[in-house]
């Protein structure tokens, strides 16, 4: 395993859990720790970066506590119960994964998951609080692999001007927000009372936003996309194991197609430089032994290494075939 990412949790069981099998639980338990001390070492560090890049702003994003995952045992039991009832299965769908979700935001993430003081507030959280993240924001990011109709998935090349991992590969991706959550239910202060009345609110918003960002990075509309398919959520680990939800999109559109779109320009065309587009045969190959590897940034390698255990477009053996022949 690559020590840049790891696997907080996969879904490989449903090959990919749809908007109806996830729900989310709100709630303030699920902030981050913190005391006057860390407060004032956020606040010093925000200063610093925005002295230096005066365009940072400092968004709400979504804090992953913890989660729960049903076990396979329990969903067989939950088939059956359905099939000797007389409602309909999907009728009686009960959600299979439930993401604990607090609030934090993105100069909190700058002060604690990027600060020099990181591996002091991982000790310190493990020792007060039973948990190494305890301390850290923990924003929930979004992001893609993205399969056109002709069976490329879509990479982008990172401008230099991005916060992390400029110049590399990377899929499409960004953060769900709770601002549009909340302007969606008429309100324009984010709370938490808010949003804890409005759960189903969230995780649509969730799957809605990794649309949303393939739609203004890559610019292909939303019409030309799928269905989006959890396939887990990856740690990245140059930033404090930051978790991120990985998705599998479908893309009507061909390769051609979706390139002639990039180069139209969308509304973040400034945050990539250049399209890439691998053979999904060649993804499903891809390890730390692979040339291109190297190239990628711990959120692409994050979702690659979910795709190849999830395969939420696999339909046959023949391509997992195809896969080891050409590793």
């Amino acid at each position: 395993m690559d020590p840049e990412v790891s696997l907080l949790l996969h879904c490989e069981t449903w090959r990919g859990l749809r908007q109806s099998q996830v729900r989310v639980e709100l709630s303030e338990r699920y902030n981050r720790q913190t005391d006057a001390a860390l407060e004032r070492h956020i606040a010093e560090v925000w200063a610093a970066r925005v002295s230096k890049e005066p365009w940072l702003f400092n968004g709400a994003k979504f804090r992953l506590h913890s989660f729960h995952l049903a076990s396979p045992v329990t969903e067989l039991s939950r088939c059956r119960q359905s099939r000797r009832g007389s409602t309909d299965k999907e009728t009686l769908e009960v959600p299979l994964l439930t993401l604990r979700v607090g609030l934090t935001s993105y100069k909190d993430y700058l002060g604690t998951n990027w600060s020099s003081a990181v591996a002091d507030l991982r000790r310190r959280g493990k020792a007060d609080f039973g948990s190494s993240d305890a301390l850290l924001a923990q924003p929930l990011g979004v992001g893609a692999i993205m399969c056109t109709g002709d069976k490329r998935v879509v990479l982008i090349r990172r401008s230099q001007k991005v916060a992390e991992a400029g110049e590399k590969l990377d899929i499409p991706g960004g953060h769900p927000e709770p601002k549009l959550v909340c302007e969606s239910l008429g309100e324009e202060t984010i709370t938490m009372n808010l949003l804890e009345k409005s759960p189903e609110a969230v995780v649509s918003e969730l799957f809605l936003s990794v649309c949303a960002e393939i739609r203004d990075e890559v610019n292909v509309p939303l019409s030309s996309l799928g269905e989006p398919l959890l396939m887990g959520v990856a740690l990245n680990h140059t930033s404090a194991g930051r978790p991120s939800a990985e998705f599998y999109v479908s893309c009507s559109l061909s390769s051609a197609e979706v390139k002639a779109l990039y180069w139209k320009g969308g509304a973040e065309a400034s945050e990539s430089t250049d399209i890439v587009f691998l053979n999904k045969v060649e993804v499903l190959g891809l390890d730390r032994g692979s040339p291109l590897w190297s190239e990628l940034c711990p959120s692409a390698k994050g979702a690659v290494l979910l795709y190849q255990r999830v395969k939420p477009d696999v339909e046959t053996r023949g391509e997992e075939s195809d896969a080891q022949r050409s590793h």
